[in-house]
């Protein structure tokens, strides 16, 4: 079993956007997570008047809530494939085919809100692309930034959930180099990168049978099934009984959370 990063990504290696109900496993996660999204975005002063970027936008649901809901003057919304993106037009909405992580990425305007879920754990250039999205800031401008945060399955009683769960995590980093050990820091990142008024929470859904974050990793495992199983710490039997536990009456488990943190780029003076 490797230990360092794999050099895939992610939509090429695994979690491919043309593999049939993708745009749906997406959507999952949004149900999940989407309202504890936009209650953050508000309250940090998302509104009427603001210009957002929305970094891996996927099916766009929190760059039309901000619209629809917040009340926003326009949103970015910036993916490395927008295929679920164009089908949902909206006024004040643009769509952007693009990989921030390139060298050099930049929109040409600057943003009273940047935005970017479960996306800078896939990549490798983690650190030098907070500093880089704070750069795309208005004076006074937010960036809020939210990964996967796992809070137990490292020291929970051992069952096929918590073992598919650990080679999940582990297969991801083998393969695309996902990681998310760093999370925790993220206001230490973020200050370091020069923003002000930094903050975070923690919201960790209910693991509900039938619940969307219950099918979602159902969805997730099944679709990242050979690097989970590449690891050797499980195999497909075992998989599949994690898969049926979801379902189950039975299923007793805290899920992976979502850390959010958020800093401001000062105003001059």
């Amino acid at each position: 079993m490797t230990t360092e990063p794999g050099h895939g990504r992610y939509g090429e290696t695994v979690f491919r956007p043309e593999q049939a109900g993708e745009d749906d496993r997406i959507d999952l996660g949004a149900l999940t997570y989407d309202d504890m999204t936009m209650d953050r975005l508000r309250a940090l002063g998302a509104g009427p008047g603001w210009n957002c970027l929305d970094v891996g936008a996927g099916t766009g649901t929190v760059a039309r809530r901000l619209i629809e809901e917040a009340g926003v003057a326009s949103v970015l919304a910036v993916d490395r494939d927008t295929r679920f993106l164009g089908a949902h037009s909206l006024p004040g909405l643009d769509v952007l085919e693009a990989d921030v992580s390139a060298p050099g990425f930049d929109p040409g305007r600057r943003f009273q809100l940047v935005h970017a879920r479960f996306v800078l754990m896939h990549l490798r250039s983690w650190r030098s692309l907070i500093t880089a999205l704070g750069g795309l800031l208005a004076e006074g401008g937010v960036l809020v930034l939210s990964d996967a945060i796992d809070l137990t399955t490292r020291t929970a009683p051992p069952s096929p959930y918590t073992r598919v769960m650990q080679a999940m995590w582990q297969g991801l980093r083998d393969t695309i180099g996902t990681d998310i050990s760093w999370v925790t820091h993220y206001p230490q990142h973020l200050r370091a990168a020069g923003l002000g008024s930094v903050g975070a929470e923690v919201r960790v859904p209910p693991l509900l049978p039938g619940s969307p974050i219950s099918r979602f990793w159902a969805g997730t495992w099944d679709r990242a099934r050979e690097s989970i199983v590449a690891t050797g710490l499980v195999d497909d039997t075992t998989v599949d009984e994690a898969i049926r536990y979801l379902g189950s009456p039975d299923c007793a488990a805290l899920s992976p959370g979502m850390i959010t943190a958020w800093g401001r780029r000062p105003a001059p003076g």
